[in-house]
């Protein structure tokens, strides 16, 4: 039994120090991505985008392994946790890969045209922040940091700021004639994907603190529907075969 034991926290270990290598190549490529865009740079553009087949590559033998862990260790409790919140990280990491390879895309669609300074600092600013994000989000993990992870959420709260000043400057900017609209479009989807990435950390964190502590993070949405259907506020939705029923449908005629 100890010798299964040590399998399972060797083969545990294995896969939180591939999660980390992984989420270290992202974090590492949100500062080039962004550099990328500021300065037009085709052949990083390539580099990034071409290197997201790899990282797709290893988050699905990581996920095998997760899924291995499960069928021949059988983990409860807070083993289990870990194992469920680790699968769960990996899809956030491949998942924010995905967006820096839609912000190099984005360059390349808007190669050769000049942005405003004010839009290039705020550029700036999303990439250093979410970077920081994700430097929280991966620390918090190694270390249990329940605290720490806690306060990614709050950190996320100034991306988001950012990106609604952003599509504000757009709008300037196209209104004073100085980007035209389908770059206007460009930059305000790119500010989406900086923001998203940072939801990605945010998610990250709320993984870390449900191994942590248990603390699951609060789904408001499901809660009122819920809450709704408890009181009979709203109606269920109706089956296949009802549908079909109230809609005179049932077959040829």
């Amino acid at each position: 039994m100890d010798s299964l034991r040590r399998t399972y926290h060797d083969e545990l270990a294995q896969a939180k120090d591939e999660l980390v290598r992984l989420a270290a190549v992202v974090t590492e490529s949100i500062p080039r991505a962004t550099a990328v865009l500021l300065d037009g740079d085709l052949e990083g553009a390539d580099y990034i985008i071409r290197g997201d087949d790899e990282i797709d590559a290893r988050a699905l033998d990581l996920e095998e392994q997760c899924y291995q862990i499960l069928a021949l260790q059988a983990p409860v409790a807070s083993e289990l946790r870990q194992v469920v919140a680790l699968m769960k990280m990996v899809a956030e990491v491949e998942r924010s890969a995905d967006l820096l390879c839609n912000i190099c895309k984005a360059a390349r669609r808007i190669y050769g045209h000049e942005l405003d300074p004010k839009l290039r600092g705020i550029i700036a600013r999303m990439g250093e922040q979410a970077q920081q994000l994700y430097d929280a989000a991966i620390e918090s993990f190694v270390e249990n940091d329940a605290a720490k992870a806690a306060a990614i959420d709050d950190m996320d709260s100034y991306l988001d700021g950012l990106q609604k000043q952003f599509v504000q400057a757009i709008f300037e900017s196209h209104a004073g004639g100085r980007i035209d609209l389908q770059v206007a479009v460009q930059l305000a989807v790119v500010a989406r994907f900086y923001e998203r990435i940072g939801d990605h950390a945010v998610n990250i964190g709320e993984r870390v603190r449900f191994v942590v502590t248990g603390w699951l993070p609060e789904h408001k949405g499901a809660a009122r529907f819920r809450n709704r259907d408890l009181t009979g506020e709203i109606p269920r939705i109706p089956s296949a075969s009802n549908s079909e029923s109230s809609a005179g449908g049932g077959g040829p005629d």
